[in-house]
């Protein structure tokens, strides 16, 4: 991207030479030096106009600098691992402030009958009381040097982060790492999150998107990637500060450790972390829980204005299988959609498929969007619709001539599949520039591939998709067994085994 903006400014200079480097021109400040007769301003006061140089006449006294330069070196990720296993990654950025996280190959799957909703109430409990400094005391050490700070849980990976000024290393280091490795869970603290993750299970029926991409897990797997995300309510009465605590013995482990940063030295960021993390034991890193994909249904009535329906199938190999994630990335680009307003502005996601063949074409669809989940070594590919309880077995419908659609050749042009590229590097691109997201990336890709693979890697596989590939993906994809999930209104919802049969009869 570096060169574009840098060629871009070289060609719009290039009718003036090498003397940009000697000299300066006038601007529109500059005094005039020429005096002119005319115009209306003349006219209306009797004076005289000036009017200014050229702006190819050079200024005495003022100097520009030299061009910006073709090519400028991105940034290396730096890696070392620690003897005990722990991964510490980080990458150098020219501005003032840092983003830091430690991340652990820990979540949903990696729980018991015993221990299910551990890894949500453990993503409330971020920052809460260790043993070594009170809640209060966090707050405040985090509001003295102006960072912020937060965590993540999700059904393979856990992340805390700490953002603030460069100059603050030493202090956000030492802090995370008291946060994640010695956490208190005094009984009121786990309690007050408790009552908060029912209350927020409570309000789940208000976003109906996020029940059903939940269901459509447990509906689809068989297996670890079937396990809650969200704390099942079950739970909420058998989860307490000993059960977090095991968990954490158990999962938080040296090897399922990377502590990420951007915008930080990586000798700096070593010869601080290493006194804390070095002493970690060495435990030989288990094999990921299982998960089989299997399809399936699921149907709740519940209160919501219209009936929303999810149809999804597997994407086999993952993250692993990198192009085809890939490619399944800008296929998901391609697709798009979303609601029946835009509210990012005008023309927001206008251009994509979903948008143009089905949001303008049927007022009685409230959303329609196509998803994706992908995981290490599988993932769902589908689509999600909003419509009312009348509409839904033609918004099903619908829904499948779209899958099918873009698994048949000839179906997909030229113009749509490039947009969807350049959309795809322009979103990766402008998320890359922040750090926060930066030094996420380096901590997830080291977990995933135990290293962190560079931006043009991506950038040229985006650029060798073609027409086929996205064919072969989408007929690749359809081929394994649906899984259906849908809420509200589900009288009207079309039977699993009728939908099934559209994709089996293609």
């Amino acid at each position: 991207m570096y060169r574009v903006a840098a060629t871009s400014l070289r060609r719009h200079l290039k009718g003036y030479g090498g003397k940009l480097r000697s000299t300066g021109y006038s601007t529109s400040a500059a005094v005039a030096t020429k005096a002119s007769n005319g115009g209306l301003f003349s006219w209306l006061t009797g004076e005289t106009s000036r009017s200014l140089p050229p702006l190819d006449i050079p200024l005495s006294g003022v100097a520009l600098p030299d061009p910006v330069p073709d090519h400028v070196e991105t940034s290396k990720t730096k890696i070392t691992t620690l003897p005990n296993g722990l991964k510490v990654a980080s990458e150098m950025l020219s501005v003032c402030a840092s983003s830091i996280g430690l991340y652990l190959d820990c979540g949903s799957i990696h729980e018991t009958p015993l221990s299910s909703g551990a890894s949500h109430l453990l993503e409330r409990m971020a920052f809460k009381s260790t043993t070594n400094r009170s809640h209060f005391r966090i707050v405040r050490e985090v509001e003295a040097i102006g960072g912020n700070v937060g965590a993540s849980a999700s059904r393979e990976q856990m992340g805390y982060t700490f953002d603030a000024l460069k100059t603050y290393v030493p202090q956000m280091v030492e802090l995370l790492v008291d946060c994640v490795r010695n956490p208190a869970f005094l009984d009121w603290e786990v309690n007050e999150e408790l009552r908060k993750v029912k209350a927020e299970l409570g309000e789940l029926s208000n976003n109906p998107q996020g029940l059903l991409l939940e269901a459509i897990h447990s509906a689809g797997y068989s297996g670890a990637l079937a396990y809650p995300l969200l704390a099942p309510e079950a739970a909420l009465n058998r989860l307490d500060g000993a059960i977090l605590e095991e968990f954490v013995a158990e999962n938080y482990t040296a090897p399922r450790m990377v502590l990420a940063a951007s915008g930080v030295e990586h000798e700096e960021l070593l010869s601080v972390a290493e006194p804390l993390l070095s002493d970690l034991p060495k435990v030989p890193r288990p094999e990921e829980p299982k998960s089989i994909y299997v399809g399936g249904d699921f149907r709740r009535h519940g209160e919501s204005a219209g009936t929303h329906v999810a149809i999804a199938f597997e994407v086999p190999g993952g993250w692993q299988t990198e192009r085809d994630a890939i490619v399944l990335t800008v296929l998901q680009m391609l697709m798009g959609g979303g609601g029946s307003f835009s509210a990012g502005g005008p023309g927001k996601g206008m251009h994509s498929r979903l948008y143009l063949r089905v949001l303008n074409e049927y007022q009685q669809i409230q959303s329609f969007s196509a998803f994706n989940s992908i995981f290490n070594n599988t993932g769902l590919f589908g689509i999600y619709a909003s419509t009312s309880p009348d509409f839904v077995p033609k918004a099903v419908e619908i829904a499948a001539k779209e899958l099918l659609s873009i698994a048949s050749p000839g179906q997909v042009s030229q113009v749509q599949l490039d947009r969807a590229k350049k959309t795809t590097k322009s979103a990766v691109l402008m998320n890359l520039e922040s750090r926060m997201i930066a030094s996420e990336d380096i901590g997830r890709q080291i977990l995933t591939y135990g290293e962190r693979k560079p931006v043009e890697q991506f950038l040229k596989v985006v650029d060798e998709i073609t027409l086929d590939d996205i064919t072969k993906i989408s007929q690749k994809i359809i081929s394994s067994p649906l899984t259906m999930a849908s809420y509200g209104d589900v009288l009207n919802v079309p039977s699993y085994e009728s939908v099934s049969s559209i994709f089996h009869a293609k």
